[in-house]
């Protein structure tokens, strides 16, 4: 646990990084921050910070930066008071839910002005996935036979949606063997939405009777269309905007953001990281996903219908934390029922 002193250094310097994107000396701290202390105290403070890993120095005569670390404990120890989530939203918050309600008449309408809004606010990737997106449960798979060597899949969801596939095999499957295949895929899988699948696929009983090369086939078809029939509706706004940030400006830094774009998968794996009644954040490497090491998450569930739906914004670890918590917290609010 930080002292107050250091966390008021760490909060200046973070700040201070978060608007311009340079090492943060000393000296400016001095300057620009009523700290309360003397330069050569600040100084010992930034030391300190730095052998305890809150921040690093990328050269010996440049300033410092916050780390991963730093970030964690900026965003756990000085906004949680402020921001709890079962705090009451400030009048601020309770006017952009109103104003967001009163421009959308049907939920996708106000996804995508929210989406808008979030990007707006927050000068990062904003996205909102409707809740059948990650509660989406199947209810049955029917295997039939077109060949000895093909056959058509065809899921069907609780609320009545239906996709099929087409699956080649390697060799002949007798409809005796499609049969069984189909009965297990329903006695495991039935009735359950697609990160209760993955959670019970990480079991090891299921793991061994769902393990042969004609199962796994078959359970990635019924993943593929649990999916596609809400790909075309997550909502994503954001992107131009966050390439023009300074760590972002490099290809390689962009490339995981881009796959979130074309994968929702990744989506819904963060949204088996996000608590059911709070605002989760992932700072980098707390991210479980690799692809995402270099870019933190702030990200909510919201109910509407009955179902969850989630609400994220990816960005640079270098993000305002304290507006983006409160601009995700204020969207939740907005696409909730009441």
């Amino acid at each position: 646990m930080l002292s107050d002193r250091r966390q008021r250094v760490l909060a200046a310097l973070i700040h201070e990084y978060v608007l311009h994107a340079i090492p943060v000396g000393s000296r400016t701290l001095v300057d620009n921050y009523n700290l309360g202390v003397s330069p050569a105290t600040v100084r010992n403070e930034l030391s300190v910070l730095e052998s305890s890993g809150y921040l690093s120095q990328p050269h010996t005569s440049a300033g410092r930066v916050p780390t991963d670390h730093g970030y964690r404990a900026f965003v756990d120890d000085i906004l949680q008071s402020e921001l709890a989530d079962d705090s009451e939203p400030d009048e601020n918050m309770k006017k952009a839910v109103k104003e967001l309600r009163q421009s959308a008449n049907e939920l996708d309408s106000l996804m995508e002005e929210t989406t808008s809004a979030l990007a707006r606010l927050t000068d990062c990737l904003s996205i909102v996935l409707p809740p059948s997106a990650v509660s989406l449960h199947l209810r049955q798979v029917s295997l039939i036979s077109m060949s000895d060597t093909s056959a058509l899949v065809v899921v069907v969801t609780e609320d009545g949606h239906v996709f099929n596939r087409s699956v080649e095999f390697h060799k002949r499957i007798s409809p005796d063997k499609l049969a069984e295949a189909q009965n297990l895929l329903n006695r495991t899988l039935s009735g359950k939405c697609f990160s209760e699948i993955r959670d019970q696929l990480d079991s090891s009983d299921t793991v061994a009777a769902l393990s042969s090369p004609l199962m796994q086939m078959l359970i990635n078809v019924v993943f593929d269309c649990l999916q596609t029939g809400e790909k075309s509706r997550a909502h994503h706004l954001g992107l131009s905007t966050l390439v023009k940030q300074p760590e972002f400006q490099q290809s390689r830094a962009l490339m995981p953001v881009l796959k979130v774009l074309e994968d929702d998968t990744v989506m819904l794996e963060l949204m088996r990281e996000t608590d059911d009644n709070s605002t989760t954040v992932r700072i980098g490497h707390e991210n479980d996903n690799e692809s995402l090491e270099g870019v933190s998450v702030v990200a909510s569930r919201y109910k509407n219908g009955g179902s969850d739906g989630i609400v994220a914004v990816i960005g640079p670890t270098r993000m305002d934390y304290e507006q983006v918590i409160k601009a995700v917290r204020t969207a939740k609010q907005a696409l909730q029922d009441d």
